[in-house]
């Protein structure tokens, strides 16, 4: 078990790498079309995933990759893909399919990809936990991780919560220029992710 400076510590550098407030933008482009009601529950279901994911790294994340014999930088490279598919449906501003999709399997399964992993709970945020897990031992040092970890999907369910408010001031067509701009960030993301993850595949790249 570590002191309270310390797990002080992994709460900070957890929150930086899932920045849930930089991530405000990519939701309210993600969630445009969306009821009241169906934006709830995105935002119930993508804290309850990073909650999940994350709780499950910090228990099993590095034997669960060691079993399907996966990489950290082929799990980011994978999800640097996935979110390069995302970010040129927002660029081309053809997101009909997306909807489509969302139309048959509901908000859920848009929480859970791009919005819950990779995007908040990614290979950063995953890997950071794994790499956290072993900073101490006992039963005590895990439930306090899972405190941390509980509280930070707090911060994403409120961060959801403020995305309609923030959307309320800013006019339509300032959306939609947001959306293209927001799938341009995300398409950098999703290249930043690729190219970390390709260069820790393949160390002589770099």
């Amino acid at each position: 078990m570590l002191d309270f400076t310390e797990y002080t510590k992994v709460f900070i550098s957890l929150f930086a790498v899932l920045d849930p407030v930089g991530i405000i933008p990519i939701i309210i482009a993600f969630t445009i079309g969306l009821e009241p009601q169906e934006r709830a529950r995105v935002g119930r279901v993508a804290s309850l995933s990073v909650c999940g994911i994350l709780v499950v790294a910090l228990l099993v994340g590095e034997l669960v990759l060691e079993f399907f014999g996966i990489s950290i930088y082929s799990f980011r490279t994978a999800g640097g893909i996935v979110l390069l598919l995302m970010s040129l449906s927002m660029l081309t501003g053809n997101k009909r399919e997306s909807e489509d999709a969302t139309d048959r399997e509901g908000p859920a399964s848009l929480a859970i990809v791009p919005l819950s992993t990779p995007l908040l709970a990614g290979p950063g945020a995953i890997s950071t936990v794994i790499l956290d897990a072993h900073k101490g031992h006992g039963i005590m040092h895990y439930a306090i991780m899972t405190l941390v970890i509980v509280l930070l999907s707090l911060t994403v369910w409120a961060t959801f919560l403020a995305a309609p408010w923030v959307e309320r001031r800013i006019s339509k067509t300032v959306i939609h220029i947001f959306t293209r701009l927001m799938g341009l960030i995300l398409a950098s993301i999703a290249v930043e992710f690729i190219a970390v993850g390709v260069k820790g595949m393949f160390p002589g790249l770099s």
